[in-house]
């Protein structure tokens, strides 16, 4: 079986990550132990051995969608957000943002695939003159700090994780914000029971304490449906 929390396993995460997991196989004694990730994680996703993983909307809606099903959605409590929903933060060197206006900018973003990395910005006109795909959010953030680029459309949890772990992000600063859309749901095979991973992963998420809650920023689950993530359009390839 498959069971992996690929999104947001920073080196500060993993632990907390650990025990949540362990909290889950409290409550279900036959979940399996984590895996390690594919390096293509659609591979994984896709799999009729997918016991439990999270993906991002944009996959989701792109290929995902009646090959999977919905577990739930973390609530991380995303600031000006509503609860299961979160947002990406266009971030430049302070002192050096760009004129957005003209849109004449290097663009760093993770991947083709990424709703907070790609989608988000080309939902508000920041498509970029160039783009520069780094492979992951913190490379974005890296690219434009080292003047790779200009620009990096980066998620605000990522952007949390970053100011809490590394010690250059004071040198970078929001210059703007995208509107807020469903956060990564975790999702499992069709063949799985769904709703019991659903209550097991809530009973784990409160069990875990307060402080494992405020280290992975998850707080609790929401129940977004299938539909609401897939009224967001699939944006135009790079």
């Amino acid at each position: 079986m498959i069971a992996h929390l690929p999104m947001y396993d920073v080196l500060a995460n993993r632990a907390a990550h650990r025990r949540l997991w362990q909290a889950m196989q409290d409550h279900l004694p036959d979940a399996p132990d984590l895996t390690p990730p594919s390096e293509n994680l659609m591979v994984d996703w896709l799999s009729p051995e997918l016991y439990m993983s999270q993906t991002c909307g944009l996959p989701y809606r792109a290929a995902l969608h009646g090959q999977v099903q919905l577990i739930a959605t973390p609530d991380n409590q995303i600031s000006n957000c509503p609860p299961g929903y979160y947002c990406s933060v266009l971030l430049a060197r302070k002192g050096a943002t760009p004129n957005l206006a003209a849109n004449d900018f290097t663009l760093a973003y993770n991947e083709p695939l990424s709703q907070s990395g790609w989608a988000a910005p080309q939902s508000i006109g920041l498509t970029g003159a160039k783009r520069l795909q780094t492979g992951g959010h913190a490379a974005s953030a890296r690219a434009v700090l080292q003047g790779q680029a200009d620009l990096a459309s980066v998620d605000a949890l990522t952007w949390h994780f970053l100011t809490r772990d590394w010690d250059k992000a004071s040198r970078l600063e929001i210059c703007a914000t995208t509107p807020a859309t469903p956060t990564l749901p975790y999702i499992t095979a069709l063949g799985e029971n769904a709703a019991a991973l659903r209550v097991a992963l809530r009973q784990a998420i409160l069990s875990i304490g307060p402080k494992d809650r405020q280290t992975l920023q998850i707080f609790d689950l929401i129940e977004i449906s299938a539909e609401t993530y897939l009224q967001f359009s699939l944006p135009p390839a790079p």
